[in-house]
């Protein structure tokens, strides 16, 4: 289970480096391009942490709004209350907020930019299908995002995105107009190939940006499934919890895209086509067993 851990730790910020080198790489094209300097990525950057930081620090509220998300004391539901608090006493979290989705889906998630301010939401579904040891499971793996500061490095990630993203619409449309400073590519005799170069990067970027996206978010997967498996000191219960959510087909009644991300599973079921399944934010739940009855 450590070096599980370990792995996917290291695979993460390796993905987070190479992401870092593509925005450097789309801000030396812009400079070349069309001469104006380091102030559009900066600009750009500026933007995106702005966008990034008001999601940081009001997301949770808003994604648990959007999923119909209910908050639960301890006198409600004494049986939740009981086994994420023990939860949290082994690892030392603070008690985070709890709050029950009525939906018959199996499903859970954590947010929050802290363990300070954390919130894990259950459906009915989960409380109710789920042995004892299941149910710890799917909680531990939640706590362990929380632990793992995942908000806080996928606010970097989407920071990445949004600077690639905008850098490389600016670049279409100044490429389009015929825009460009006073160093631009026409008036330094930039060679043809690398123009062309220049608009399939400008064009592949941000599909790039979400892919490796993409991947950091199934890297904190892997990785919350090998924390939680280590926080109960039983990966089988994880892995049990799991292929029920892979076997349930019905989709969360409130399933969205924005939020998606955030579920331990997909809340879309398997109701969705294999294209979308392939840029999904989640690992193969197949795969996700398999590692942790590894683990065992």
């Amino acid at each position: 289970m450590y070096s599980q851990i370990t792995s996917n730790k290291r695979k993460t910020w390796l993905l987070i480096i190479i992401f870092l080198a593509v925005v450097l790489g789309i801000g030396y094209l812009y400079d070349y391009l069309y001469g104006y300097g380091s102030g559009g990525l900066i600009f750009a950057a500026v933007i995106a942490l702005v966008m990034a930081l008001t999601g940081y620090y009001s997301g949770d509220k808003l994604a648990l709004a959007v999923s119909g998300a209910k908050p639960v004391t301890r006198e409600q539901n004494a049986y939740l209350w009981r086994l994420v608090e023990n939860l949290c006493i082994s690892q030392g979290l603070p008690m985070p907020r709890l709050h029950i989705i009525q939906d018959s889906a199996i499903n859970a998630f954590a947010t929050g930019r802290d363990p300070k301010h954390a919130s894990v939401a259950v459906t009915t579904g989960a409380l109710e299908k789920l042995e004892n040891e299941e149910l710890e499971g799917v909680l531990a793996h939640e706590l362990s995002h929380v632990k793992n500061y995942d908000i806080r490095v996928m606010t970097i990630v989407i920071v990445l995105v949004g600077i690639v993203a905008l850098v490389s619409d600016w670049m279409l449309r100044m490429h389009v107009f015929g825009l460009g400073g006073h160093r631009g590519g026409r008036d330094r005799g930039v060679h043809p190939l690398f123009l062309v170069v220049g608009i399939i990067l400008m064009v592949l970027a941000p599909l790039i940006a979400q892919l490796i996206k993409l991947a950091v978010s199934r890297r904190r997967e892997y990785l919350a499934d090998a924390s939680g498996a280590l926080m109960t000191r039983y990966p089988e219960g994880l892995a049990r919890a799991l292929q029920k959510i892979g076997a349930q087909k019905q989709p969360m009644l409130r399933a969205n895209e924005a939020t998606a991300h955030l579920y331990i599973a997909n809340p879309f079921g398997s109701t969705r086509k294999w294209l979308t399944q392939a840029f999904s934010t989640h690992p193969p739940i197949e795969e996700r067993v398999k590692i942790l009855r590894q683990m065992a």
